[in-house]
Protein backbone atom coordinates (compact mmCIF):
# COMPACT_ATOMS: atom_id res chain seq x y z
CA UNK A 1 0.00 0.00 0.00
CA UNK A 2 3.00 2.38 1.14
CA UNK A 3 3.89 1.63 -2.89
CA UNK A 4 1.30 2.18 -4.01
CA UNK A 5 1.08 5.75 -2.63
CA UNK A 6 4.59 6.61 -3.39
CA UNK A 7 3.95 5.72 -6.98
CA UNK A 8 0.67 7.80 -6.73
CA UNK A 9 2.47 10.68 -5.70
CA UNK A 10 4.97 10.59 -8.20
CA UNK A 11 2.98 10.39 -11.23
CA UNK A 12 0.88 13.26 -9.35
CA UNK A 13 4.44 15.18 -9.31
CA UNK A 14 4.81 14.24 -13.11
CA UNK A 15 1.95 15.54 -14.43
CA UNK A 16 1.99 18.64 -12.31
CA UNK A 17 5.37 19.29 -13.40
CA UNK A 18 4.71 18.60 -17.46
CA UNK A 19 2.24 21.82 -18.11
CA UNK A 20 5.06 24.03 -16.38
CA UNK A 21 7.75 23.21 -18.55
CA UNK A 22 5.79 22.56 -22.15
CA UNK A 23 3.88 26.16 -21.62
CA UNK A 24 0.94 27.30 -20.72
CA UNK A 25 -1.43 25.45 -23.09
CA UNK A 26 -1.82 22.78 -20.56
CA UNK A 27 -4.21 23.61 -18.12
CA UNK A 28 -5.45 22.03 -14.75
CA UNK A 29 -9.60 21.58 -14.76
CA UNK A 30 -11.05 21.27 -11.21
CA UNK A 31 -14.84 19.57 -10.79
CA UNK A 32 -16.73 21.23 -8.18
CA UNK A 33 -20.44 19.87 -7.22
CA UNK A 34 -20.94 17.78 -9.97
CA UNK A 35 -20.35 20.01 -13.06
CA UNK A 36 -17.38 21.12 -14.46
CA UNK A 37 -15.56 24.62 -14.22
CA UNK A 38 -15.14 24.82 -18.06
CA UNK A 39 -14.27 22.35 -21.01
CA UNK A 40 -10.90 20.76 -21.10
CA UNK A 41 -8.29 21.70 -23.82
CA UNK A 42 -5.32 19.43 -24.67
CA UNK A 43 -2.64 20.48 -26.59
CA UNK A 44 -1.67 17.23 -28.63
CA UNK A 45 1.47 14.89 -27.08
CA UNK A 46 0.75 16.75 -23.95
CA UNK A 47 -0.91 15.75 -20.48
CA UNK A 48 -3.19 17.95 -18.27
CA UNK A 49 -4.88 16.82 -15.00
CA UNK A 50 -8.40 16.53 -13.71
CA UNK A 51 -9.07 17.01 -10.25
CA UNK A 52 -12.69 16.66 -8.62
CA UNK A 53 -14.11 17.49 -5.24
CA UNK A 54 -15.60 14.49 -5.06
CA UNK A 55 -14.24 11.00 -4.69
CA UNK A 56 -15.02 8.81 -8.23
CA UNK A 57 -15.15 5.03 -8.48
CA UNK A 58 -15.37 4.62 -12.68
CA UNK A 59 -14.19 7.02 -15.44
CA UNK A 60 -14.36 6.59 -19.23
CA UNK A 61 -13.50 8.23 -22.35
CA UNK A 62 -15.81 7.90 -25.32
CA UNK A 63 -12.81 8.01 -28.11
CA UNK A 64 -9.71 5.91 -26.50
CA UNK A 65 -8.02 7.33 -29.92
CA UNK A 66 -8.34 11.11 -29.53
CA UNK A 67 -7.02 11.25 -26.04
CA UNK A 68 -5.95 8.62 -23.20
CA UNK A 69 -6.66 8.89 -19.04
CA UNK A 70 -5.45 7.44 -16.09
CA UNK A 71 -5.62 7.52 -12.63
CA UNK A 72 -3.73 9.57 -10.15
CA UNK A 73 -5.60 9.54 -7.55
CA UNK A 74 -9.55 8.64 -6.12
CA UNK A 75 -9.91 12.19 -7.11
CA UNK A 76 -7.52 12.61 -10.07
CA UNK A 77 -7.05 11.54 -13.26
CA UNK A 78 -4.38 12.18 -16.13
CA UNK A 79 -5.28 12.89 -19.47
CA UNK A 80 -2.91 12.97 -22.44
CA UNK A 81 -4.29 14.19 -25.89
CA UNK A 82 -3.22 11.57 -28.65
CA UNK A 83 -5.09 12.91 -32.22
CA UNK A 84 -7.02 16.60 -32.74
CA UNK A 85 -10.58 16.11 -32.46
CA UNK A 86 -13.38 16.14 -29.48
CA UNK A 87 -14.57 13.42 -26.97
CA UNK A 88 -16.18 13.66 -23.67
CA UNK A 89 -14.66 12.43 -20.22
CA UNK A 90 -17.36 10.69 -17.95
CA UNK A 91 -17.21 10.20 -14.04
CA UNK A 92 -18.96 8.22 -12.20
CA UNK A 93 -19.35 7.98 -8.44
CA UNK A 94 -19.27 4.81 -6.09
CA UNK A 95 -23.19 4.56 -6.31
CA UNK A 96 -22.83 4.57 -9.93
CA UNK A 97 -24.47 8.08 -10.15
CA UNK A 98 -22.88 10.69 -12.82
CA UNK A 99 -20.12 13.31 -10.95
CA UNK A 100 -20.33 14.62 -14.64
CA UNK A 101 -18.78 14.94 -18.22
CA UNK A 102 -16.11 16.55 -19.43
CA UNK A 103 -15.90 18.17 -22.82
CA UNK A 104 -12.19 17.37 -24.00
CA UNK A 105 -10.58 19.11 -26.70
CA UNK A 106 -7.80 17.94 -28.33
CA UNK A 107 -5.69 20.54 -30.75
CA UNK A 108 -2.63 20.77 -32.79
CA UNK A 109 0.74 21.85 -30.43
CA UNK A 110 0.39 25.80 -31.71
CA UNK A 111 2.93 26.60 -29.15
CA UNK A 112 5.75 25.29 -30.61
CA UNK A 113 4.90 26.68 -34.37
CA UNK A 114 4.58 30.44 -32.79
CA UNK A 115 7.79 29.92 -31.58
CA UNK A 116 8.84 28.90 -35.37
CA UNK A 117 6.61 31.44 -36.89
CA UNK A 118 8.83 34.37 -34.52
CA UNK A 119 12.05 33.62 -35.41
CA UNK A 120 11.46 32.87 -39.01
CA UNK A 121 9.20 35.91 -39.35
CA UNK A 122 10.28 38.40 -36.72
CA UNK A 123 8.25 41.77 -37.22
CA UNK A 124 5.10 40.21 -38.28
CA UNK A 125 2.01 39.95 -36.32
CA UNK A 126 0.79 36.33 -37.00
CA UNK A 127 -2.24 34.83 -34.45
CA UNK A 128 -2.55 30.77 -34.67
CA UNK A 129 -5.58 29.69 -33.32
CA UNK A 130 -6.70 25.89 -33.08
CA UNK A 131 -10.16 25.09 -34.82
CA UNK A 132 -11.22 21.44 -34.54
CA UNK A 133 -8.43 19.31 -36.51
CA UNK A 134 -6.59 22.16 -38.06
CA UNK A 135 -4.88 25.83 -37.86
CA UNK A 136 -6.16 29.36 -38.26
CA UNK A 137 -3.90 31.96 -39.09
CA UNK A 138 -5.14 35.46 -38.99
CA UNK A 139 -3.36 38.97 -38.45
CA UNK A 140 -1.68 41.43 -40.91
CA UNK A 141 1.76 40.96 -42.83
CA UNK A 142 3.90 43.23 -44.50
CA UNK A 143 3.83 41.43 -47.45
CA UNK A 144 2.93 38.53 -49.89
CA UNK A 145 5.91 36.36 -49.64
CA UNK A 146 5.71 36.36 -45.75
CA UNK A 147 2.30 35.27 -46.00
CA UNK A 148 2.99 32.57 -47.90
CA UNK A 149 6.50 31.59 -45.55
CA UNK A 150 4.08 31.47 -42.67
CA UNK A 151 1.41 29.12 -44.49
CA UNK A 152 4.42 26.79 -45.66
CA UNK A 153 5.55 26.92 -42.26
CA UNK A 154 2.10 25.70 -40.41
CA UNK A 155 1.47 22.83 -43.00
CA UNK A 156 4.18 21.68 -41.21
CA UNK A 157 2.30 21.30 -38.33
CA UNK A 158 -1.31 20.53 -39.81
CA UNK A 159 -1.02 19.16 -43.40
CA UNK A 160 -3.89 20.84 -45.55
CA UNK A 161 -5.45 21.70 -42.37
CA UNK A 162 -4.61 25.90 -42.26
CA UNK A 163 -7.09 28.18 -42.84
CA UNK A 164 -5.89 31.46 -43.90
CA UNK A 165 -7.33 34.73 -42.42
CA UNK A 166 -4.61 36.77 -43.00
CA UNK A 167 -4.27 40.06 -44.95
CA UNK A 168 -1.40 41.78 -46.48
CA UNK A 169 -0.55 45.48 -44.77
CA UNK A 170 0.41 48.14 -47.05
CA UNK A 171 0.00 48.98 -50.47
CA UNK A 172 0.00 46.51 -52.94
CA UNK A 173 -0.76 47.98 -56.19
CA UNK A 174 2.16 49.13 -58.08
CA UNK A 175 2.02 52.06 -60.78
CA UNK A 176 4.77 51.87 -63.43
CA UNK A 177 6.09 54.69 -65.13
CA UNK A 178 8.60 53.76 -68.35
CA UNK A 179 10.42 55.98 -70.28
CA UNK A 180 11.51 55.66 -74.03
CA UNK A 181 14.10 58.45 -74.98
CA UNK A 182 15.64 57.96 -78.52
CA UNK A 183 17.97 60.74 -80.52
CA UNK A 184 19.16 60.36 -84.19
CA UNK A 185 21.46 62.68 -85.89
CA UNK A 186 22.91 62.18 -89.39
CA UNK A 187 25.60 64.68 -91.24
CA UNK A 188 26.34 64.28 -94.80
CA UNK A 189 28.67 66.46 -96.86
CA UNK A 190 30.00 65.97 -100.15
CA UNK A 191 32.67 68.04 -102.51
CA UNK A 192 32.98 67.86 -106.16
CA UNK A 193 34.76 69.71 -108.89
CA UNK A 194 34.20 69.13 -112.72
CA UNK A 195 35.96 70.85 -115.85
CA UNK A 196 34.90 70.80 -119.50
CA UNK A 197 36.84 71.96 -122.59
CA UNK A 198 34.94 72.23 -125.77
CA UNK A 199 36.78 72.93 -129.10
CA UNK A 200 36.03 73.87 -132.65
CA UNK A 201 38.39 72.92 -135.29
CA UNK A 202 37.77 72.40 -139.28
CA UNK A 203 34.14 72.55 -138.38
CA UNK A 204 33.75 69.96 -135.68
CA UNK A 205 33.58 69.24 -132.64
CA UNK A 206 36.19 68.18 -129.69
CA UNK A 207 36.60 68.25 -125.97
CA UNK A 208 37.14 66.47 -122.45
CA UNK A 209 35.89 66.77 -118.95
CA UNK A 210 37.06 65.41 -115.82
CA UNK A 211 35.80 65.45 -112.41
CA UNK A 212 32.45 64.09 -112.26
CA UNK A 213 31.02 66.07 -115.25
CA UNK A 214 30.27 64.29 -118.61
CA UNK A 215 31.24 66.08 -122.21
CA UNK A 216 28.78 67.59 -124.24
CA UNK A 217 28.90 68.29 -127.93
CA UNK A 218 28.50 71.50 -128.76
CA UNK A 219 29.79 74.68 -130.29
CA UNK A 220 29.02 77.75 -127.22
CA UNK A 221 29.63 77.84 -123.66
CA UNK A 222 26.02 76.90 -122.64
CA UNK A 223 26.19 73.87 -123.63
CA UNK A 224 28.88 73.04 -121.01
CA UNK A 225 26.79 74.01 -118.38
CA UNK A 226 23.08 71.81 -119.96
CA UNK A 227 20.61 71.15 -117.35
CA UNK A 228 19.93 67.59 -118.56
CA UNK A 229 19.85 65.42 -116.21
CA UNK A 230 22.37 62.83 -117.93
CA UNK A 231 25.02 65.53 -117.20
CA UNK A 232 26.24 66.33 -113.94
CA UNK A 233 27.65 69.70 -115.04
CA UNK A 234 25.20 71.80 -114.20
CA UNK A 235 24.35 75.83 -115.11
CA UNK A 236 24.43 77.78 -111.76
CA UNK A 237 21.44 78.34 -110.19
CA UNK A 238 19.72 74.83 -111.45
CA UNK A 239 21.58 72.77 -108.52
CA UNK A 240 21.89 73.48 -104.65
CA UNK A 241 25.08 74.33 -103.48
CA UNK A 242 26.47 73.97 -107.09
CA UNK A 243 28.79 76.77 -108.47
CA UNK A 244 29.73 77.08 -112.62
CA UNK A 245 31.99 79.49 -114.60
CA UNK A 246 33.29 79.52 -117.93
CA UNK A 247 34.73 81.47 -120.22
CA UNK A 248 35.37 80.80 -124.06
CA UNK A 249 37.42 82.77 -126.71
CA UNK A 250 38.27 82.33 -130.18
CA UNK A 251 37.82 78.16 -130.98
CA UNK A 252 38.44 77.07 -127.43
CA UNK A 253 34.89 77.37 -124.70
CA UNK A 254 36.39 76.38 -120.65
CA UNK A 255 33.49 75.83 -118.06
CA UNK A 256 34.23 74.70 -114.34
CA UNK A 257 31.50 73.44 -112.04
CA UNK A 258 32.22 72.83 -108.07
CA UNK A 259 29.42 71.22 -105.74
CA UNK A 260 29.42 71.58 -101.99
CA UNK A 261 26.40 70.35 -100.33
CA UNK A 262 26.19 69.75 -96.76
CA UNK A 263 23.22 68.25 -95.07
CA UNK A 264 22.16 67.55 -91.53
CA UNK A 265 19.21 66.11 -89.89
CA UNK A 266 18.16 64.91 -86.59
CA UNK A 267 14.83 63.30 -84.85
CA UNK A 268 13.83 62.68 -81.57
CA UNK A 269 11.69 60.09 -79.86
CA UNK A 270 10.10 60.29 -76.77
CA UNK A 271 6.96 57.84 -75.24
CA UNK A 272 6.21 57.81 -72.03
CA UNK A 273 3.29 55.02 -70.92
CA UNK A 274 2.22 54.71 -67.76
CA UNK A 275 0.14 51.35 -65.78
CA UNK A 276 -0.94 50.32 -62.67
CA UNK A 277 -1.13 46.66 -60.81
CA UNK A 278 -2.02 44.99 -58.31
CA UNK A 279 0.84 42.59 -56.65
CA UNK A 280 1.62 39.11 -58.40
CA UNK A 281 -0.92 40.52 -61.60
CA UNK A 282 -0.12 40.76 -64.59
CA UNK A 283 -0.77 44.02 -66.92
CA UNK A 284 -0.94 45.28 -70.84
CA UNK A 285 -0.60 48.40 -72.39
CA UNK A 286 -0.83 49.22 -76.10
CA UNK A 287 -1.21 52.34 -77.70
CA UNK A 288 -0.54 52.18 -81.45
CA UNK A 289 -2.45 49.81 -83.90
CA UNK A 290 -2.66 46.53 -85.70
CA UNK A 291 -0.66 46.57 -89.43
CA UNK A 292 -1.94 43.76 -91.76
CA UNK A 293 0.26 41.40 -93.23
CA UNK A 294 -0.16 38.88 -95.88
CA UNK A 295 0.99 35.13 -95.00
CA UNK A 296 0.59 32.54 -97.66
CA UNK A 297 -1.13 29.03 -96.59
CA UNK A 298 0.23 25.69 -97.73
CA UNK A 299 -2.73 25.58 -100.41
CA UNK A 300 -1.61 28.19 -102.02
CA UNK A 301 -4.27 30.64 -100.29
CA UNK A 302 -3.58 33.97 -98.70
CA UNK A 303 -5.02 35.03 -95.20
CA UNK A 304 -3.86 38.20 -93.79
CA UNK A 305 -2.38 38.30 -89.83
CA UNK A 306 -2.26 41.42 -87.78
CA UNK A 307 0.85 42.45 -86.05
CA UNK A 308 0.47 45.19 -83.52
CA UNK A 309 2.75 47.88 -83.52
CA UNK A 310 2.73 51.51 -80.89
CA UNK A 311 3.90 51.42 -77.46
CA UNK A 312 3.62 48.06 -75.48
CA UNK A 313 4.05 47.58 -72.28
CA UNK A 314 3.66 44.03 -70.17
CA UNK A 315 4.94 43.76 -66.83
CA UNK A 316 3.96 41.83 -63.49
CA UNK A 317 5.32 43.40 -59.95
CA UNK A 318 5.68 41.53 -56.62
CA UNK A 319 5.74 43.53 -53.56
CA UNK A 320 8.27 41.67 -51.03
CA UNK A 321 8.24 43.71 -48.10
CA UNK A 322 9.94 47.28 -49.14
CA UNK A 323 11.08 46.27 -52.34
CA UNK A 324 9.17 45.83 -55.54
CA UNK A 325 9.98 42.78 -58.31
CA UNK A 326 9.15 43.36 -61.58
CA UNK A 327 9.13 41.24 -64.76
CA UNK A 328 9.02 43.92 -67.56
CA UNK A 329 9.17 43.84 -71.74
CA UNK A 330 8.55 47.03 -73.31
CA UNK A 331 8.64 48.16 -76.44
CA UNK A 332 8.16 50.93 -79.08
CA UNK A 333 7.97 50.02 -83.12
CA UNK A 334 6.13 51.94 -85.69
CA UNK A 335 5.88 51.25 -89.71
CA UNK A 336 8.91 51.90 -91.62
CA UNK A 337 8.09 52.84 -95.22
CA UNK A 338 11.87 52.93 -96.42
CA UNK A 339 11.84 48.50 -96.34
CA UNK A 340 9.69 45.73 -97.58
CA UNK A 341 8.95 43.91 -100.80
CA UNK A 342 6.27 43.68 -102.77
CA UNK A 343 4.94 39.95 -104.28
CA UNK A 344 1.52 39.23 -105.58
CA UNK A 345 0.34 42.86 -105.49
CA UNK A 346 0.86 43.24 -101.37
CA UNK A 347 3.00 45.82 -100.32
CA UNK A 348 4.43 45.00 -96.72
CA UNK A 349 6.10 47.32 -95.17
CA UNK A 350 8.73 46.63 -92.07
CA UNK A 351 9.16 47.85 -88.68
CA UNK A 352 11.57 49.47 -86.82
CA UNK A 353 11.60 48.47 -83.28
CA UNK A 354 13.04 49.28 -79.75
CA UNK A 355 11.98 46.53 -77.19
CA UNK A 356 13.74 45.34 -74.08
CA UNK A 357 12.87 42.80 -71.54
CA UNK A 358 14.23 41.90 -68.17
CA UNK A 359 13.29 41.61 -64.40
CA UNK A 360 15.00 43.86 -61.95
CA UNK A 361 14.22 44.88 -58.06
CA UNK A 362 14.04 48.17 -56.82
CA UNK A 363 12.22 50.40 -53.84
CA UNK A 364 9.08 52.56 -54.15
CA UNK A 365 10.32 55.81 -56.02
CA UNK A 366 13.60 54.51 -57.48
CA UNK A 367 14.17 54.25 -60.69
CA UNK A 368 16.70 51.99 -63.28
CA UNK A 369 17.79 52.72 -66.77
CA UNK A 370 17.39 48.98 -68.09
CA UNK A 371 18.33 49.16 -71.44
CA UNK A 372 21.12 51.86 -73.29
CA UNK A 373 22.05 51.96 -77.13
CA UNK A 374 24.43 54.02 -78.69
CA UNK A 375 25.36 53.96 -82.48
CA UNK A 376 27.75 55.38 -84.65
CA UNK A 377 27.93 54.65 -88.13
CA UNK A 378 30.45 56.60 -90.37
CA UNK A 379 30.96 56.06 -94.57
CA UNK A 380 33.06 57.68 -97.12
CA UNK A 381 34.03 57.89 -100.35
CA UNK A 382 36.33 59.54 -103.37
CA UNK A 383 36.31 58.98 -106.90
CA UNK A 384 38.46 60.66 -109.57
CA UNK A 385 40.11 61.00 -113.10
CA UNK A 386 43.18 58.35 -112.37
CA UNK A 387 46.54 60.67 -112.70
CA UNK A 388 44.90 63.83 -113.00
CA UNK A 389 43.00 63.60 -109.31
CA UNK A 390 46.13 62.86 -107.84
CA UNK A 391 48.08 66.37 -109.14
CA UNK A 392 48.48 68.37 -105.78
CA UNK A 393 46.14 71.81 -106.28
CA UNK A 394 44.77 71.27 -109.63
CA UNK A 395 43.77 67.64 -108.72
CA UNK A 396 41.00 68.87 -106.77
CA UNK A 397 39.16 69.71 -109.93
CA UNK A 398 39.53 65.81 -110.81
CA UNK A 399 37.67 64.59 -108.31
CA UNK A 400 35.24 64.34 -105.71
CA UNK A 401 34.56 63.14 -101.89
CA UNK A 402 31.66 62.48 -99.46
CA UNK A 403 30.89 60.96 -96.38
CA UNK A 404 27.97 60.50 -94.06
CA UNK A 405 27.46 59.84 -90.29
CA UNK A 406 24.40 58.89 -88.35
CA UNK A 407 24.42 58.90 -84.51
CA UNK A 408 21.57 57.34 -82.35
CA UNK A 409 21.18 57.47 -78.52
CA UNK A 410 18.59 54.76 -77.10
CA UNK A 411 17.56 54.93 -73.45
CA UNK A 412 14.80 53.02 -71.48
CA UNK A 413 14.35 54.28 -68.06
CA UNK A 414 11.74 52.61 -65.56
CA UNK A 415 10.69 54.01 -61.97
CA UNK A 416 8.03 52.22 -59.58
CA UNK A 417 5.52 53.44 -57.02
CA UNK A 418 3.08 52.32 -54.32
CA UNK A 419 0.34 54.06 -55.21
CA UNK A 420 -3.27 53.73 -53.77
CA UNK A 421 -6.48 54.35 -54.83
CA UNK A 422 -7.91 58.27 -54.85
CA UNK A 423 -11.46 60.07 -55.49
CA UNK A 424 -11.98 60.77 -58.99
CA UNK A 425 -12.21 64.87 -57.95
CA UNK A 426 -8.65 64.59 -57.16
CA UNK A 427 -7.46 63.62 -61.02
CA UNK A 428 -7.29 65.70 -64.09
CA UNK A 429 -7.66 64.97 -67.86
CA UNK A 430 -6.26 67.11 -70.29
CA UNK A 431 -9.42 67.02 -72.16
CA UNK A 432 -10.47 69.29 -68.89
CA UNK A 433 -9.02 72.57 -70.11
CA UNK A 434 -11.19 72.79 -72.78
CA UNK A 435 -14.66 72.41 -74.02
CA UNK A 436 -16.96 72.40 -77.47
CA UNK A 437 -17.57 75.31 -79.01
CA UNK A 438 -20.72 76.91 -78.89
CA UNK A 439 -22.80 77.81 -82.78
CA UNK A 440 -21.61 81.00 -81.86
CA UNK A 441 -17.89 81.05 -80.99
CA UNK A 442 -17.57 78.46 -83.82
CA UNK A 443 -19.27 80.69 -86.55
CA UNK A 444 -19.08 84.18 -85.59
CA UNK A 445 -15.83 83.58 -83.00
CA UNK A 446 -13.83 81.41 -85.27
CA UNK A 447 -13.06 79.47 -82.33
CA UNK A 448 -12.85 75.64 -82.26
CA UNK A 449 -11.92 75.00 -78.62
CA UNK A 450 -13.67 76.91 -76.23
CA UNK A 451 -11.79 76.92 -72.68
CA UNK A 452 -13.65 75.41 -69.36
CA UNK A 453 -15.39 78.83 -67.99
CA UNK A 454 -16.53 79.29 -64.32
CA UNK A 455 -19.35 76.73 -64.71
CA UNK A 456 -17.49 73.89 -65.26
CA UNK A 457 -17.03 71.08 -62.56
CA UNK A 458 -13.23 70.72 -63.22
CA UNK A 459 -12.60 74.49 -63.26
CA UNK A 460 -14.03 74.53 -59.78
CA UNK A 461 -12.15 71.57 -58.78
CA UNK A 462 -8.97 72.83 -55.94
CA UNK A 463 -6.13 70.91 -55.31
CA UNK A 464 -3.64 70.09 -57.69
CA UNK A 465 -6.01 68.73 -60.05
CA UNK A 466 -7.48 72.50 -59.86
CA UNK A 467 -4.49 73.70 -60.89
CA UNK A 468 -3.80 71.47 -64.08
CA UNK A 469 -7.19 71.81 -64.93
CA UNK A 470 -7.35 75.59 -65.48
CA UNK A 471 -4.20 75.69 -67.43
CA UNK A 472 -4.09 75.86 -71.59
CA UNK A 473 -2.45 73.85 -73.66
CA UNK A 474 1.05 75.32 -73.56
CA UNK A 475 1.46 74.23 -69.85
CA UNK A 476 1.89 70.75 -68.51
CA UNK A 477 -0.70 68.12 -68.37
CA UNK A 478 -1.21 64.57 -67.32
CA UNK A 479 -2.06 62.99 -64.43
CA UNK A 480 -2.26 64.43 -60.84
CA UNK A 481 -3.06 62.52 -57.81
CA UNK A 482 -2.88 62.82 -54.16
Amino acid sequence: MKLRSLMAAGLLGLAAFIPHIEGAAAQTLRVMAGSASSSLKVPMNRAVVVESDEAFAELSIANPGIADISTLSERTIYVLGKAPGRTTLTLLAPDGSLITNVEVQVTPDISELKERLREVLPGEHIEVRPANDGLILSGIVSSAASLDRALDLAQRYAPQRVSNLMTVGGSQQVMLKVRFAEMNRSVSKSLSASVGVNGISGGGDFGTVGGSGTYIDGNNLSNLFDGDSSTNITRSGESTGAISFGFGGSNVELAILLEALETRGFIRTLAEPNLTALSGQNAEFLAGGEYPVPVANDNGSVTVDFKPFGILLNFTPRVIGKNINLRLTAEVSGVDTTIGFTDAGFTVNGFRTRSTSTTVEMRDGESFAIAGLLQDDFTDGISKVPWLGDIPILGTLFRSADYQRNQSELVIIVSAHLVSPTTGEALALPTDRVRPPTERELFLGGLDAAPAGAGSTRASTKGGAGEVARQDFSGSYGYVME
